[in-house]
């Protein structure tokens, strides 16, 4: 798999999607998610194609939150799904075996249930955050590497984090960390970018 930093966007933060992308590319994302609930699927591909070529350039792969069809309608070179998007085998099927496929879990039982065709999850919430009010109890550090123990894939934390968890999450066993707010928020989410990566290499 990729690098350890993995960037959300979000369509409430002050930059537009396009350059929240740009931002986290060019501060060594290995990962960055294309996520917009409420973007038509029209508008949302439309973004993926501009987006692909430029995150290939920088050395990122663009993931699709959600929406199958405008993930193989961009070739784009990731899906990322939530338990309630639908049979993962199934959707494995449709995007075929070359496309990385994440699944996001938010308990332990998950975790031993993991289905085959799901190449990284993401794990969490660690600890509540305000980017994603629908989310589930959070799993903390200790429920965070107790998930990580019990997958064979690599796993990504997720929820309310920044600089400071690095070391926890490395401890954790984790393969890296998915943000939103640390990075779409920061006065200069390159540089933010940059800060969580380098942190990681130490």
């Amino acid at each position: 798999m990729s690098g350890p930093i993995y960037v959300i966007t979000d369509p409430g933060a002050p930059l537009d999607l396009a350059t929240q992308a740009r931002a986290a590319a060019l501060g060594g994302a290995a990962w960055v998610q294309l996520r917009d609930k409420t973007a038509s699927d029209a508008d949302l591909l439309a973004l993926a194609r501009q987006l692909l070529p430029e995150m290939r350039a920088l050395g990122a792969r663009l993931v699709i939150n959600d929406r199958v069809e405008v993930a193989i309608a961009a070739g784009a070179e990731g899906l990322h799904i939530g338990q309630g998007d639908g049979d993962v085998q199934a959707i494995r099927a449709q995007i075929g075996p070359d496309m990385i496929l994440g699944l996001s879990i938010e308990t332990l039982d998950q975790a031993r249930a993991l289905p085959p065709g799901v190449d990284y999850i993401g794990a969490g919430p660690l600890r509540a955050t305000a980017t994603k009010p629908d989310a589930a109890a959070p799993i903390g550090f200790d429920g965070l590497a107790q998930i990580t123990r019990a997958v064979s894939v690599p796993c990504y934390a997720i929820g309310g984090l920044g600089l400071a968890d690095i070391p926890a999450l490395k401890a954790a066993g984790v393969a890296g960390m998915a943000v939103v707010s640390a990075v779409t928020r920061a006065p200069d989410p390159q540089a933010a970018t940059q800060a969580l990566l380098q942190e990681w290499r130490l």
